[in-house]
């Protein structure tokens, strides 16, 4: 079964089988997630996040050194979380493995707006982040390549060199985040105007894949 969506929900499901400490740590992080639902992460400060996760202001330091270490620590649990989930949305639906990969990913998106703007915005201020974001793309561009060698040989169908198709995947991974990064970071009108039927949205972007990465 396919864990919640929802990162800080998973990280609260987790953390009713962790000792004292650690419910503490993961509380921090719950709270730091809440918080980027509403402010941009040099915005966040330690105060806040430890009212919202109800503690005190010192608790904070015995789990991180500061603001820019516990979003490090966060966006890099939330990376590999986003790898987990997509890996599974693919193996659920192997027939329909496209369609069902960008659907997990829109709704990852939407569940977790605030975590995904320091990844698409911010990322360069969080290096372990950045590093798994990085390999988390690197791993997904890999696997839409050989998935889509191995669909063109079934179908006796010439396909395209590895570069190529790499490159494209890249392409189209960077369309998808800057068309939902429009859609639900910064609603920008007309794009918010015609994507009001959210399947028809998972549509268009699955059919820009398949198209994409045909010879």
């Amino acid at each position: 079964m396919l864990t919640p969506h929802s990162y800080p929900q998973t990280l609260a499901t987790e953390a009713i089988h962790l000792p004292k400490g650690q419910r503490t740590a993961q509380a921090i992080r719950i709270a730091a997630c809440h918080l980027l639902e509403h402010c941009a992460p040099q915005d966040l400060t330690i105060a806040a996040i430890c009212r919202q996760a109800g503690v005190a202001n010192g608790t904070f330091y015995l789990y991180f050194t500061d603001q820019a270490k516990l979003l490090d620590d966060l966006l890099h649990g939330f990376a590999n979380f986003l790898q987990a989930q997509m890996i599974d949305a693919g193996r659920t639906q192997p027939d329909a493995a496209v369609r069902a990969a960008t659907q997990a990913y829109v709704t990852l998106f939407e569940a977790n707006r605030g975590l995904m703007k320091c990844l698409v915005h911010h990322l360069d201020a969080f290096p372990a982040a950045r590093t798994a974001f990085h390999r988390l793309n690197q791993d997904w561009i890999a696997t839409v390549v050989r998935a889509t060698r191995r669909r063109h040989a079934r179908d006796g169908r010439d396909t395209l060199p590895e570069d190529e198709l790499a490159r494209r995947a890249y392409a189209l991974g960077g369309m998808t985040d800057h068309y939902l990064s429009s859609l639900h970071l910064s609603a920008e009108p007309g794009l918010v105007a015609v994507s009001s039927n959210r399947a028809a949205v998972i549509t268009t972007l699955t059919t820009l894949w398949e198209r994409g990465l045909q010879p």
